[in-house]
């Protein structure tokens, strides 16, 4: 049985806790119908959006729209063993991540030349979300390029235990190259003369494989802007992170830099990331890196060529748009 429910009814079965239905919202066909918070907000208040510069040199100037970290938690009524953590996670992005998802695509369509979702568009694998991942492909508009996210990897069955590795990864892999339109492992998508490359790095480090694959992206001598959902940290964005995500009920008493952990260990321990990160410094072509996963909305200093911009959670309708000349 599927079940259609406005959003006061919704958010009502929501907030029942145990033993209510959990369905998906449906959203409502234009903002001005929606019943919800903001109900007189016009298309610019709909988003938070922040702005960069990226200056390259190309003949005709293009910007691009960039988001991350949207967290879907649709789930179908029958998969009732992820009900219970569907709630939970619903509860935790607000209950609106379909409809932050769907503003910023209609705001791309009007006033930028692609989008770029640098991850974590799921929260985790449910049927009703990766069919909302083929339906805002299909129906995007805009040339939509991607990356993978920790949280498109995570399936929640079984009491599985979540491993940060790329065994852990394989798992899922065949099921979401069934949903989501691209090489998961890295995809090549050149807009305005500049290649777009999308890599799935999710816990920090990258394979041999990927930086085999990104060579022959450098060969091709256009201009490049990485693209992948966790950050290569660099003092500035490390700083940030751990203020924002790891105290942030604590002021600044030294701006001394705290050791490196998670990710950023595992990108300063695996020797092949820990190669890749220098060489992309030294690399010319590499113009900016688009990155997620932090939550926070933070640039710094990459290389001599390349900014780093992190953007906040597409959850909260934040994005950022880059323009390009």
């Amino acid at each position: 049985m599927k079940m259609n429910l406005n959003r006061r009814e919704f958010l009502k079965v929501s907030a029942l806790g145990a033993g209510g239905v959990v369905a998906t919202a449906v959203l409502p066909a234009a903002a001005q119908d929606d019943p919800g918070a903001f109900p007189y907000r016009g298309d610019v208040e709909r988003l938070v959006l922040a702005y960069q510069h990226v200056h390259i040199g190309l003949e005709k100037p293009f910007s691009v729209l960039h988001i991350s970290d949207t967290h879907l938690t649709a789930i179908d009524d029958d998969e009732t063993d992820k009900f219970d953590f569907a709630r939970l996670r619903r509860r935790t992005f607000g209950g609106r991540q379909e409809e932050a998802l769907r503003d910023s695509l209609a705001w791309a369509r009007k006033n930028v030349d692609a989008v770029v979702h640098t991850g974590d568009i799921i929260d985790f694998q449910t049927k009703a979300n990766l069919r909302l991942v083929e339906k805002y492909f299909g129906t995007a508009g805009v040339p939509m390029a991607a990356s993978m996210g920790n949280h498109e990897f995570r399936r929640h069955i079984g009491g599985e235990r979540i491993e940060p590795t790329d065994a852990f990864n394989a798992l899922s892999r065949e099921t979401l190259a069934k949903s989501y339109p691209f090489d998961i492992e890295l995809q090549s998508t050149v807009i305005g003369g500049v290649n777009f490359v999308t890599i799935e790095q999710v816990y920090g480090f990258v394979t041999a494989r990927q930086v085999e694959r990104f060579a022959a992206e450098v060969k091709k001598g256009l201009p490049i802007v990485l693209c992948m959902h966790v950050p290569f940290m660099t003092d500035g964005i490390w700083r940030a992170k751990s203020k924002y995500r790891d105290s942030c009920d604590r002021k600044y008493t030294n701006a001394a830099l705290p050791d490196p952990t998670g990710d950023y260990k595992r990108q300063t321990e695996d020797r092949t990331t820990a190669e890749f990160v220098r060489y992309l410094k030294s690399e010319p072509l590499l113009k900016a890196i688009l990155a997620g996963h932090l939550h926070i909305t933070v640039a710094d200093r990459f290389s001599p060529t390349a900014m780093e911009y992190v953007i906040g959670g597409n959850f909260m309708f934040h994005g950022e748009e880059v323009l390009f000349t």
